[in-house]
């Protein structure tokens, strides 16, 4: 089922406007909370397997209702645009039921203003090469929702581990070391919320680690008309399936922890240490993402930027000639320095 959002005033196609956080109407400037217009009830927290069903074909056709033009899109799309007269989409089958999202994260950064950070951000760049935003390169940037699992995670830390004190003193003309051991045992129960792992086999996991942190406590529940006038994608992957990655970043800031709590001594040595880091509760959400596509010297860079906190990750293109200069410039300074001191030490320095 396709979901155009029309304007009650005008009858014209209604988009979210990440400035105003509501839904507006370009045609007669009209707007309205998205609650106002229609409230998606949403499931409950997730357990494992509760999200594993996936669509039959690749491939599913529908129609644009304001043009009739027909739209294909893969199973992952749950919004899109028309491209015959450019109207929002949502595709509420593929986000209903057992499928619907239990929070979304909506934009706070209009394209306008993710356009405009990141021509200041490439500029910023002391080694990219002199003529990289000399020309409007950008290809196109996207508002995209991309589906993530936000897990609550808790569990048990457990360290065993010889510590040790040393002190030196001088008693005469000799002078000794004492060194102390102590036993050192610690058990916590840890407990974490909303560790993010993204459920798009699309999305690059390490470019989109590195776009935290978003501020969860702005999630709002689910609800359709967020989503009109962006691009949003469907999980790939089910809460167990990535599940694996949240458990990764939950046993290391478990460890960290029991490292943090054995303070104060010389040395430790662990002889036994242990994290059990279990899912408690997954939440299906739904986070935004600009994603920019800069074209330049026949190769396309990809960048993405945090859609509510601004954050801009991805690697513009670095001039050779300015590494060069870069390090000839930290080299001559430390010959520089090297020739100072031998003078001031009365040496000779060849």
């Amino acid at each position: 089922m396709v979901i155009h959002y029309k304007c009650p005033r005008c009858g014209a196609d209604m988009a979210w406007d990440s400035v105003h956080g509501m839904l507006s109407c370009e045609s007669c400037g009209h707007q309205m909370r998205a609650e106002d217009y229609q409230t998606t009830s949403h499931e409950p927290e997730a357990s494992f397997g509760e999200y594993a069903s996936k669509l039959q074909n690749d491939l599913q056709e529908y129609h644009c209702q304001n043009c009739g033009a027909v739209l294909l899109t893969d199973r992952e799309t749950a919004a899109t645009t028309c491209s015959f007269c450019g109207a929002g989409v949502v595709l509420a089958d593929r986000l209903s039921g057992t499928d619907a999202p239990v929070f979304v994260l909506p934009f706070s950064i209009s394209k306008e203003e993710a356009m405009a950070a990141f021509k200041k951000w490439c500029k910023n760049g002391m080694l990219t090469p002199k003529g990289f935003m000399t020309a409007n390169r950008v290809k196109n940037i996207t508002g995209i929702y991309v589906p993530f699992w936000l897990y609550d995670v808790g569990g048990i830390a457990e360290a065993d581990a010889t510590a040790t004190r040393v002190r030196t003193y001088t008693r005469g003309d000799y002078i000794y070391t004492e060194t102390s051991y102590y036993h050192v045992y610690r058990r916590m129960r840890i407990q974490y919320e909303k560790i993010p792992a993204d459920a798009s086999e699309k999305m690059n996991d390490a470019m989109m680690d590195k776009l935290e942190p978003y501020h969860y406590q702005d999630l709002i529940p689910f609800s359709l008309p967020y989503l009109a006038g962006f691009l949003a994608e469907r999980n790939s992957y089910s809460a167990e399936e990535v599940f694996d990655r949240a458990r990764r970043r939950a046993a290391a800031y478990m460890d960290q922890q029991l490292r943090d709590s054995i303070s104060g001594y010389s040395s430790v040595t662990y002889n036994t240490k242990r994290t059990d880091p279990a899912c408690q509760k997954a939440h299906y959400t739904l986070l935004p993402v600009w994603m920019v596509c800069y074209d330049y010297k026949q190769s396309e860079h990809i960048f993405a930027m945090n859609g509510q906190t601004g954050k801009i990750v991805g690697t513009p293109p670095l001039s050779k000639g300015k590494i060069a200069a870069w390090f000839a410039g930290i080299s001559g300074g430390l010959f520089a320095a090297m020739q100072l001191v031998t003078l001031l030490m009365g040496g000779v320095f060849l």
